[in-house]
């Protein structure tokens, strides 16, 4: 489904017109050919069409009242009303053509992804992205571990058979302590980030219209990722990052409520449609999972220094789970689309004696705000707020770090001391046909 936007409300247009060739320059470090060619050409002919209506709209007022004038003298106006007759089938022809070229510059606009700032460092791929920093320390087993595809059927807390039984491939059903472990994970999350961090806790819908989508970015360009609700204009959330930055969606903010800090728990469903073939055992990557995500709305002015405080919220996450991990800044050619800035945190798991991503937290600036049309207001002035988003973090990713990392070498995993008290348990044995047995 179309979603219809302004051109001008996506991007900065006067900066693209005045900057061009930097413009293009800097998309290329991120793997983007902007075709500056259609885009002075489709500018000029749509800019023409308007100069050339609002002229003739102006020609065929100004012919009106002269009209008017001659009239209440008994003139004759025959041939006057003939010529405004020409100049308002001229004014709808340029019009016609106005519609047209704005639909083809806004396919064009809507393609093409935010700018890296400059502090992004330049890359072509993740090969080329820059560690940060590390904390802590990979763990050495004095035995062989598993990994969580191995360990979660043995304990009886995950069951990848029978949820390809009842749905099919990248799902998964959690038994007993496994079901419990997610929901106490989710529960953690969401009273450090409210009650120590400063966010406020949101439960958005799970489903969002295409407006929503177009404004934080995936449509329409990744529609292929998404899963549609036949017949209704209805997707399922890839995240809650999309109904969380929608709620001020086409509204004007007040200066001095800046910023807005907000966190939601949610399922996120996404088609992987582009991820043939990778993370296929277990639930690294699935179709359907859980996160709790961290969303802010600043001043343009703020958004840098908070995007590194969004990033150390979810950082802390794993800190207070004593699990290791490394912060790295994506380079411009493994930006995401919408994304100014990235950091990925990334968690040690020994399942696949590697670090993975767990959490990506990033400045978007204004694109997002500037398709959502969200603003803020100070004094007279209006302008696009920044929007910065973040996972805080990915449940089933810290579920399968914490299964991995804690493992004991009888089969056991021990259970972090930050969620002790919200599982009343220390350690997950296994229990046979039972099902796990907690102690």
């Amino acid at each position: 489904m179309k979603v219809q936007q302004s051109p001008t409300a996506m991007h900065d247009l006067p900066y693209f017109r005045s900057n061009l060739d930097s413009i293009a320059a800097r998309l290329a470090t991120r793997g983007f050919d902007l075709d500056l060619r259609q885009f002075r050409d489709l500018d000029a002919r749509r800019r023409s069409a308007l100069t050339e209506s609002e002229s003739m709209k102006a020609r065929r007022n100004a012919e009106t009242a002269e009209i008017g004038k001659l009239r209440r003298e008994g003139a004759d106006t025959s041939e006057r009303q003939r010529k405004v007759r020409e100049i308002g089938e001229r004014i709808s022809e340029l019009e016609e053509s106005v519609k047209t070229l704005d639909e083809e510059f806004r396919e064009m606009l809507a393609g093409i992804p935010n700018l890296p700032h400059e502090s992004v460092p330049v890359g072509r791929n993740e090969s080329e992205n820059v560690e940060v920093r590390r904390t802590g320390q990979p763990r050495e087993f004095g035995f062989e571990p598993k990994a969580h595809w191995d360990l979660g059927p043995e304990l009886g807390i995950l069951d990848m058979k029978r949820a390809a039984k009842i749905t099919g491939a990248r799902f998964a059903v959690y038994m007993g302590f496994g079901a419990r472990l997610e929901r106490a994970l989710t529960n953690f999350m969401l009273d450090v980030h409210t009650r120590e961090h400063g966010y406020t806790e949101v439960l958005p819908p799970f489903l969002v219209n295409s407006a929503s989508l177009f404004g934080t970015g995936q449509l329409p360009k990744f529609a292929e990722d998404q899963f549609k609700i036949e017949g209704w204009d209805l997707w399922m959330i890839p995240t809650a990052e999309v109904p969380v930055t929608n709620l001020y969606r086409e509204e004007t903010l007040e200066a001095d409520s800046l910023p807005i800090h907000l966190c939601a728990y949610s399922a996120c469903f996404r088609s992987e449609a582009g991820a043939y073939g990778k993370d296929v055992r277990g639930i690294i990557r699935q179709h359907q999972f859980q996160k709790v995500e961290l969303v802010k709305f600043t001043k343009p002015e703020e958004s840098y220094t908070e995007l590194e405080k969004l990033t150390a919220d979810a950082e802390d996450i794993l800190v207070r789970l004593g699990l290791p991990f490394r912060t790295v800044a994506l380079c411009t050619g493994d930006l995401g689309f919408s994304s100014a800035k990235t950091y990925d945190i990334e968690v040690w798991l020994p399942g696949l004696n590697a670090y993975k991503e767990i959490s990506s937290c990033s400045n978007f600036e204004a694109f997002q705000a500037r398709r959502a049309s969200i603003r803020f207001r100070s004094g007279k002035k209006s302008e696009p707020v920044h929007t910065l988003n973040g996972s805080g973090l990915a449940v089933g990713r810290t579920w399968v770090a914490i299964v991995e990392n804690f493992q004991q070498a009888d089969g056991s995993v021990i259970v972090p001391a930050a969620l002790r008290p919200y599982l009343n348990a220390e350690v997950i044995r296994t229990g046979g046909s039972n099902g796990p047995v907690i102690s």
